[in-house]
């Protein structure tokens, strides 16, 4: 039997054990982590804690609905052993008129193809040498490497979360829409966190004049590493600071790990870059649901 529960109904020992031991175990299903990055969340208990799929959920004109927040890649059905995934999505549908999530590598559905996007991710697989990883960087990336050295760029592991925050937000903050100061707040709230239970690490990396020109926060999750967010200094692209910070994390995470998630993207020019590493595409699905009354089709907008 499924049944949801609101997060404070939850059995968080329970929750957790099943997010820790599922076959599609990642570290953003964790209560801990949900707590810091969701306005609202719950989740869909099958039975005993034997699967569980978590849902983050606001409200907007006395309608409840389904929306992943920053910071977070991927969510989905979590199950210690195969299950039926397709009983969660009648669930999700039936309670919720719209609905937009997405799942992980490993959920699949037979139904309800209609409501599903396939999108992508990048990986690399770090299990060769990192010799041999590196040598199949195209030219770019290599030239990119060159100029790395030329510049005289160095690594910082462990630096000033806050100092890798103004720097997203001087950057890519600016070209992305709507990104609140709360929502700032809580990729701090998120990276410490992540550092205090030694599943997260930030990189920064400076020129010779000590500029922080790129950074990278990094979660491990078991044999993956997966970069969740990350900045260059778009006033200062000529050194291959972006390259290199990639490269560093790399060779650091090329003894322990077996997968190196870039976070990726399905879109075009995002995805021919990190493949330029050597990377190859990952699909997973997004569910799509929308079953509002006509008149409130577009409220999401």
């Amino acid at each position: 039997m499924i049944s949801y529960l609101e997060r404070g109904d939850l059995n968080l020992e329970k929750y957790d054990d099943c997010i820790e031991n599922a076959i599609q175990y990642n570290v953003f299903g964790y209560s801990w982590y949900l707590d810091v990055i969701c306005e609202q969340w719950g989740a869909y208990v099958l039975n005993d804690y034997e699967a569980v799929m978590p849902i983050p959920w606001r409200r907007k004109m006395f309608v409840k609905y389904v929306h992943p927040p920053l910071w977070l890649i991927h969510l989905g059905i979590y199950s210690k052993q195969i299950e039926d995934e397709n009983e969660f999505l009648i669930e999700v549908f039936d309670d919720f008129r719209f609905v937009e999530l997405r799942m992980n590598s490993k959920n699949s559905f037979n139904m309800f193809e209609k409501f599903q996007k396939e999108k992508q991710v990048q990986i690399l697989s770090l299990k060769d040498d990192y010799e041999i990883i590196r040598s199949r960087y195209n030219r770019n990336r290599k030239r990119e490497l060159q100029k790395s050295i030329d510049f005289d760029l160095t690594e910082n592991w462990g630096g000033n979360t806050s100092k890798f925050i103004e720097l997203f937000r001087n950057n890519v903050g600016k070209r992305v829409y709507k990104i609140k100061e709360s929502d700032y707040q809580n990729l701090d709230i998120l990276m410490q966190i992540c550092i205090q239970k030694k599943v997260g690490e930030l990189l920064l990396i400076y020129d010779k004049s000590n500029n922080l020109v790129s950074g990278a926060f990094f979660l491990k999750q078991k044999n993956r590493v997966t970069e969740l967010v990350c900045s260059s200094d778009f006033k200062n692209r000529k050194n291959g600071a972006n390259t290199f910070m990639n490269d560093r994390a790399i060779y650091k995470y090329q003894k322990n790990f077996d997968v190196f998630d870039f976070g990726g993207s399905s879109m075009k020019n995002i995805a021919t870059y990190y493949k330029s590493f050597g990377a190859k595409d990952e699909n997973y699905i997004q569910l799509v649901y929308n079953n509002l009354p006509k008149l409130l089709k577009l409220f999401k907008g």
